[in-house]
């Protein structure tokens, strides 16, 4: 198991350093790649520090103030996820575990979570390995959440089929119970089918929330769909991160 995740990783990064090739040329892979040897040696002393004294950072989301989330695993203290993760894991926390579905294996990696996880393609003891489109379990739910899962459902698949992120929303909503919730969050700039969906209100949220990127140091600030709309997404070999974010709920009547 550990060395197909290495073969796919290592696959992963010649696929995006061939992709970046064709349009920045083979110079700028080069020396974005001696680039990312060095970070990779310094990694460790940027997580003790963001981990000790910046601690304390906080941000505030619809009132309520939280704290950025800092872990190693996918370097949280320069992406998305230091606001995302709190922002879900709050809400996953006032269900019962076993009225919970996750979309995407994302939590279980920073917290002992016991809910249902649907994943296509992430093999764990915990995780359902079928297409969210076709997931059709025996139950249905009180919670579903993702954490940056969604704007890949179609669109990193092959055939490529952007579109299917629609069948998916449909889906997930067939397996909530009356009342019950989706939330989501889905990051800008990086599926651009996603980015005109969610423009043009065909993902039937009923409440839509934006954060949005505004320093270098990983701050973020809640605003509105204008002014976070047209956010771009920073592709880095090791710190891959969006400048926008949508917080979407859907809410079962």
């Amino acid at each position: 198991m550990k060395r197909d995740n290495l073969f796919n990783k290592a696959g992963n990064i010649l696929y995006r350093a061939k992709e970046i090739s064709k349009n920045k040329g083979l110079y700028y892979v080069i020396k974005s790649g001696i680039k990312m040897g060095v970070n990779s040696l310094i990694l460790p002393f940027w997580y003790c520090y963001y981990r000790t004294s910046e601690s304390s950072r906080t941000f505030i989301f619809q009132g309520k103030t939280y704290r950025y989330f800092n872990s190693f695993r996918n370097r949280t203290w320069r992406n998305e996820r230091a606001v995302e993760i709190p922002i879900i894991y709050e809400i996953v926390m006032e269900y019962p575990e076993e009225r919970i579905l996750e979309v995407g294996n994302v939590l279980s990696h920073y917290f002992s979570v016991k809910h249902d996880v649907v994943d296509k393609y992430e093999k764990n003891y915990n995780v359902i390995n079928q297409d969210v489109v076709d997931f059709r379990p025996a139950k249905k739910y009180d919670l579903i959440v993702g954490s940056s899962t969604l704007e890949h459902v179609g669109f990193d698949e092959d055939p490529c089929e952007p579109l299917k992120i629609l069948q998916a929303i449909e889906n997930l909503i067939s397996l909530l119970n009356p009342k019950g919730k989706i939330v989501v969050t889905l990051p800008l700039g990086y599926n651009p089918t996603m980015d005109r969906l969610i423009d043009e209100d065909k993902l039937k949220l009923t409440k839509r929330y934006c954060l949005k990127r505004i320093s270098r140091d990983n701050k973020w600030m809640e605003t509105d769909w204008e002014d976070v709309k047209t956010a771009t997404y920073d592709y880095h070999y090791l710190f891959d991160t969006a400048n926008g974010l949508v917080i979407g709920i859907i809410e079962k009547e």
